[in-house]
C-alpha cells in the first residue's frame, strides 16, 4: 500500500514535520533525552523533525498507524489525511490532496 497524494510533497512534508513537532516527547523516537533534544537548538530540531516526517510518510505506506513518543501518526486513506494524535486528541491533520 502506498500513500495517495495530490499536493506537492514538500508542502506535505513541511506540514507533517510541524505536526509531529506537536508530540511533546517525539524525540524519544530517536532515543534522545529531553536535554539532548534541547541542545539541538531550533534549527537542529527542525532538521530532525523533517527527517522523521519523511520516514513517517513512507512508513505509513506500509502501516497505517505509527507510534511516536506518547503520540501516534495515522494515515486515513478514505479521507486522504494524516492525523497526529496525542493523548486521544487529534492535534493536527495534514491534507494529502487539494480541497
Amino acid at each position: 500500500m502506498a500513500i495517495s497524494f495530490g499536493r506537492p510533497y514538500k508542502l506535505i512534508l513541511d506540514e507533517l514535520a510541524a505536526a509531529v513537532g506537536r508530540i511533546p516527547d517525539g524525540y524519544t523516537s530517536f532515543d534522545m533525552t529531553a536535554e539532548e533534544w534541547e541542545e539541538l537548538g531550533e534549527s537542529g530540531r527542525g532538521e530532525v523533525l523533517e527527517a522523521l516526517a519523511d520516514d513517517l510518510f513512507y512508513g505509513l505506506g506500509q502501516e497505517r498507524l505509527v507510534f511516536v513518543g506518547s503520540g501516534s501518526v495515522q494515515y486515513d486513506p478514505q479521507f486522504h489525511v494524516i492525523e497526529i494524535v496525542v493523548e486521544s486528541d487529534t492535534v493536527a491533520t495534514v491534507q494529502l490532496h487539494e480541497s
